[in-house]
């Protein structure tokens, strides 16, 4: 079974972040994982909700992922 690939702005608005820090989430390795197809920027559902698992912390004193 395939994977919704969703759209940057889905995104940024599931992430409650803007576009541009998505943006620079790319440049710096920071973000999800994405795809990039000739200009098109995508990303696989799966690997969003990987990334969000990654960034789960049970009080303020844990490191989150970076």
């Amino acid at each position: 079974m395939a994977d919704t690939i969703l759209q940057p702005p889905v995104v940024a608005e599931r992430l409650h972040v803007s576009l541009g820090t998505l943006a620079k989430w790319r440049v710096y390795g920071k973000g999800p994982a994405y795809v990039k197809i000739g200009r098109m920027i995508g990303y696989r559902e799966s690997d969003l909700e990987a990334w969000i698992a990654d960034h789960v912390v049970r009080s303020t004193s844990e490191r989150t992922a970076a």
